[in-house]
């Protein structure tokens, strides 16, 4: 085991290595104010109404001329800067904050470092408590804020409150039952639904490598409170395909590696369907009757969190057509809106600083607007960066209302094409081995990482079990703007299935090599992964009560991609590919109807699946076009 280092950026969470190695530079302004002569630091220990203390700590302006408000940030994954004596290094989303001025608080939510407690991972809310002691993450948001403003001088009674991914949830939770006196919230990358799109599934299909490191990092039993996390898990190889391969079925994960430490992992293990232990942590039931003005923020290639802040988005509008919310989607990675200048992500160009422009012209005035009456604000209802084309638009509803709905549809010898097929009875197949899984990604890696989701799909269109279709050049610019819905029309020879479908913009083969380009990639037929996602077959009627297919019969299948923002140049092509494995990012299916999270070994077997693409059965991708 390696030790674990702490860092001071707590939003990252377990797996954010890769950002956290791009963020230790500040690139924001305000680099050189001295947070030191400018801020005491005080540490509290807050009660809950169950008489469980909360460790806190409150910088504030040693500047009285005038009175501040207050922005709270709430995290399972430390505060950090335990000692009385040290000081962060910048305060609230970004250093532009301390100047700007605000009375910042830190809390160690329940249960983790230097709280009391015992931590729940998404700990569920609770709409009717039993009794005035029942808490839930609720009730110590509002407790927090009701000590605060008894017992901290010169604040101007309000309270803002923030935070990326689990963080962002707390956010959410906060801005349930709210306290009177929180009037902005900004949830940003947080879950809504761990089974339906969030980190730890995708439509029931489980996914295996976040999952397995986050618990391990994240979930563990603790003695008592404590400055120090856990040690991160030593792989004891680079290779995770190897490492997850060689582990076998999810079941021997706790018999080989956690040993009944990491109690979570053993819970979602005996919930493998969609059952109430799953339904009661979906915070979207709850999301009625919400009072603060909400900022909510989302990117297009977010490994981890994109279903939430999308999901959270549309229920906040259909329960709560009165409150002030706006939604913002970047072209960012989980949580690069925070740091990165936001002008690239792996081998793909955006043009702009769109993570610098966020931070100057949207979070930063929208909290001094709510919390300062500074303004004024000038925020549409849905700020979105349309990559490929590679500029904001602003628009009054999402998904536009300017788009119309049109179907991609699959075609014989790889073609895509926007008419439907005339064919009778003619389809693709290929043997999924779950023994041989497609990789979801090129590098060689224990944590999953962030940029695949533009990673170049070469390494798979090469594959014999990944089904590949593309249309000829474009003639003109295609825009797709809003939910992308995968319908299938397949058969496999087993009795179960995941589907993998994949959106790809295809660069001409002439297009230009980035400069500089240090690790000498060519982007002429460039396959960039736009969007993805997973269906586990068995659920495709209903997640709470799963179906074995029947071997050799035609089953429709739909489901969601997600929401894209995305231009398709002329001169480019669009591809779908098509699969069964995703793997490690999603656990091995046995393609054999059975409890997945007990299989054994005997029960993985290879299975022929076919995809449709006749008149009859015309599998397609409905997309959104900009008119």
């Amino acid at each position: 085991m390696k030790k674990s280092r702490q860092t001071p950026w707590p939003f990252l969470g377990a797996l954010g290595i890769g950002l956290l190695l791009l963020i230790t530079v500040p690139l924001v302004s305000g680099q050189d104010y001295d947070i030191k002569a400018n801020y005491t630091k005080s540490e509290h220990m807050i009660s809950m109404r169950d008489g469980i203390k909360l460790y806190t700590q409150i910088y504030a302006p040693l500047d009285k001329s005038q009175k501040y408000p207050i922005l709270l940030f709430r995290t399972p994954y430390s505060v950090g800067y335990y000692e009385a004596t040290r000081f962060r290094p910048f305060l609230g989303p970004n250093k532009a904050y301390a100047e700007e001025g605000f009375i910042f608080v830190y809390q160690d939510v329940r249960g983790k470092f230097k709280s009391e407690g015992k931590f729940t991972v998404m700990r569920p809310h609770k709409k009717n408590k039993q009794g005035p002691r029942d808490t839930d993450e609720s009730s110590d948001t509002y407790d927090t804020i009701e000590w605060l403003l008894e017992n901290i001088s010169n604040h101007n009674g309000r309270v803002g409150q923030w935070g990326i991914s689990y963080p962002g949830f707390q956010t959410v939770m906060g801005m349930i039952d709210a306290h009177p006196a929180l009037k902005a919230s900004s949830p940003q990358a947080s879950p809504s639904d761990m089974w339906i799109g969030d980190d730890f599934h995708h439509n029931g299909a489980f996914r295996l490598m976040y999952t397995f490191g986050w618990l391990a990092h994240n979930a563990q039993t603790r003695a008592g409170t404590t400055e120090k996390g856990v040690q991160r898990f030593d792989f004891g190889t680079p290779d995770g395909y190897k490492f997850f391969l060689d582990l076998g079925p999810v079941s021997n994960v706790d018999e080989k590696y956690f040993h009944n430490r990491v109690p979570t992992w053993n819970e979602y293990m005996e919930h493998g369907d969609y059952d109430d232990y799953w339904k009661k942590q979906d915070v979207l039931q709850y999301l009625k009757n919400i009072k603060p003005a909400v900022l909510n923020v989302a990117g297009w290639f977010d490994a981890e969190d994109f279903y939430g802040p999308m999901s959270i988005y549309y229920t906040i509008e259909k329960e709560n057509p009165q409150n002030k919310s706006t939604l913002v989607v970047g072209p960012w990675l989980h949580g690069g809106w925070a740091r990165m200048d936001g002008d690239s992500l792996g081998n793909i160009r955006f043009d702009s600083k769109t993570g610098e422009y966020f931070r100057e012209n949207v979070e930063l005035p929208f909290f001094n607007f709510y919390l300062k009456d500074k303004g004024p604000l000038r925020l549409p209802e849905a700020l979105v960066f349309i990559t490929g084309l590679n500029q904001w638009k602003s628009y009054d509803h999402w998904p536009p209302k300017e788009t119309q709905e049109t179907n991609l549809y699959l075609h014989a010898d790889g073609k895509l094409s926007f008419d439907p097929p005339s064919e009778e009875n003619t389809y693709d197949s290929f043997i999924s081995d779950p023994n041989k899984p497609v990789p979801y990604t090129a590098e060689i890696r224990t944590f999953q990482g962030h940029l695949w989701m533009v990673e170049d799909q070469r390494f798979a269109a090469q594959r014999p079990d990944v089904l590949v279709f593309e249309t000829d050049v474009l003639t003109e610019d295609v825009t797709v703007a809003g939910p992308l819905i995968a319908s299938l029309y397949v058969s496999t020879t087993g009795t179960d299935a995941d589907w993998v479908v994949k959106l790809i913009d295809v660069y001409p083969g002439d297009a230009p090599d980035n400069k500089p380009n240090p690790c000498g990639v060519r982007m002429g037929h460039f396959q960039m992964l736009v969007g993805a996602d997973v269906f586990r077959g068995k659920y495709r009627n209903s997640f709470e009560h799963p179906e074995p297919f029947v071997p050799g019969k035609i089953t429709h299948i739909e489901y969601d991609l997600r929401d894209k923002g995305h231009c398709f140049q002329k001169g480019h092509r669009i591809m779908v590919q098509i699969q069964s494995t995703w793997f490690p990012l999603i656990d091995r299916n046995p393609q054999k109807f059975t409890d997945i999270y007990h299989a054994q070994e005997s029960d993985f077997q290879k299975a022929t699946h076919r995809v449709y693409r006749s008149l009859e059965y015309p599998s397609h991708l409905k997309i959104r076009i900009l008119k």
